[in-house]
């Protein structure tokens, strides 16, 4: 068995941890990984590809491994590939955690992310398509990670500490931070061709901690307490079911409340994965930093969504557990710091070109997103715990096309032209983003439960059919 690799102390050490807090933990380390699987070709592909210098001329580049010509727009595929597949699966990862549990679904997630990781330095030697291939693949098998994710926080969160749960889903954007600092040494020092293989061994060590630490509900956990499952079971009360049923889509699809979500989401996704995918072209080729220094820089505004995201998280939490405004409330008025403020940061970075204050605007935008903890990666869990797997799922498959549209946005604005007055288009565009979704959300959003979620028991079931 798995805990026969750790050492007595180790295995101790971890029995007297919460369990819902090893879960918490290893929730921030899957989003880790996650991201570091997402991120690490918006590095690597600036050592992979030859760039033309301004005289129209090869520039004279480091030897970081063997170099490719693809231009602007083949790059913008193969940033774009993975959020293809990360979008065709995405819609049903949740309904695949809430009936086979997201244990699992996360654990086949990483091994097939590990192997896939793996290949791709191969298959770029053979083809642009294949490379362009096993990124979709990648993102094929994590689009289910986050609903299961999201249906995991459902089952072992109590309400007073529903904000810091879900601030653990951030840890993609620490993955990020760490994958964008390293990388850049990694390939300065070793080629691009690591910065593949380190992460695959990392994310099969990930795999056998999740396997060990995590269980599908906390009555299926096999070193959790009796006190620490009854607080949990006594918080959530009925409002999450064990019992299996087919997901209501058509009421779902059609509540005002899961539709104002829905846009709410697609704003917030589209400022996150322009960031992701465009921060360091931007970084290194407007503003002219070294390799190196463009993913540290271009992590920095990622490392900011982290703390300021925990910082949100436990200010919500303390509203909430205080009864002192509405969930609701919360959820509406912590938009203003979620969108309404990256936006305003945005428009801020189409005024300024010198670099530093460029990455102190960048940072403080999606810093202030961090606030998300308490909206749009939160709501999914008000309106229905039953279904928040799939409801994040949903919301999620329509956002993540954000994360290919946005790569062809900058490559069309940029293909003639890679200067500020460009640069600042794109700005634009993720701002009125921001602030149109915040505002529908404002009029149209809720926190309220609804009926929607409730699930018919079999003894229900039985007892109707003996009345009929």
């Amino acid at each position: 068995m798995v805990f026969l690799m750790y050492p007595s102390s180790v295995q101790g050490l971890i029995e007297k941890v919460p369990a819902r807090l090893n879960v918490a933990i290893m929730l921030f380390m899957s989003c880790f990984v996650a991201y570091m699987v997402r991120v690490n070709m918006s590095v690597n592909i600036l050592a992979m590809v030859e760039p033309e210098s301004k005289n129209g001329t090869e520039a004279d580049l480091p030897d970081y491994g063997p170099r490719y010509e693809w231009n602007a727009h083949d790059q913008g595929l193969i940033l774009g590939a993975y959020f293809w597949g990360y979008l065709t699966t995405s819609l049903f990862g949740g309904a695949l955690s809430e009936w086979f549990g997201g244990r699992y679904v996360i654990f086949w997630s990483f091994i097939f992310a590990a192997f896939f990781t793996f290949l791709s330095p191969l298959l770029a030697s053979y083809s642009f398509w294949y490379l362009f291939g096993i990124r979709y693949l990648i993102g094929f098998v994590g689009g289910v990670m986050y609903p299961a994710m999201h249906n995991l926080v459902s089952r072992w969160a109590p309400k007073e500490e529903k904000g810091k749960f879900v601030a653990t889903l951030l840890g993609g954007n620490f993955g990020t931070v760490i994958t964008w600092a390293v990388v850049g040494v990694i390939i300065e020092t070793l080629g691009w061709i690591w910065a593949f293989y380190i992460p695959a061994i990392f994310i099969l060590v990930i795999a056998v901690l999740w396997l060990y630490l995590v269980a599908d509900r906390p009555d299926k956990h096999p070193r959790i307490s009796e006190k620490e499952k009854e607080l949990i079971a006594t918080s959530l009360g009925d409002t999450v079911s064990t019992e299996k049923q087919i997901v209501p889509f058509f009421k779902i699809l059609t509540s005002i409340p899961f539709l104002a979500l829905l846009f709410l989401h697609y704003g917030n996704l589209w400022g996150l994965f322009f960031l992701l995918t465009a921060s360091p072209k931007y970084m290194s080729e407007v503003l002219n930093f070294k390799l190196s220094h463009a993913g540290f820089l271009s992590a920095l505004p990622h490392l900011a969504r982290v703390f300021f995201g925990l910082g949100f998280a436990e200010f919500g939490d303390y509203l909430r557990r205080n009864n002192i405004v509405s969930v609701t409330t919360i959820r509406k008025s912590f938009t203003i710091f979620s969108h309404i403020i990256p936006a305003c940061f945005l428009i801020g970075m189409g005024f300024v070109d010198d670099p530093y204050v460029s990455v102190a605007l960048m940072t403080l935008s999606l810093g202030f997103n961090g606030a998300s903890t308490q909206t749009s990666l939160q709501n999914s869990q008000d309106l229905a715990p039953n279904f928040a797997g799939t409801l994040y799922g949903i919301i999620n498959f329509t956002g993540t096309t954000t994360g290919f549209i946005t790569p062809l946005l900058v490559a069309y604005f940029t293909q003639y032209e890679n200067t500020y007055e460009q640069w600042r288009k794109i700005f634009y565009v993720g701002a009125g983003f921001y602030i149109i979704t915040a505002i529908i959300f404002m009029i149209f959003g809720t926190a309220n439960i609804q009926s929607w979620n409730e699930i018919e028991t079999k003894k229900e079931k039985d007892s109707e059919d003996t009345r009929v």
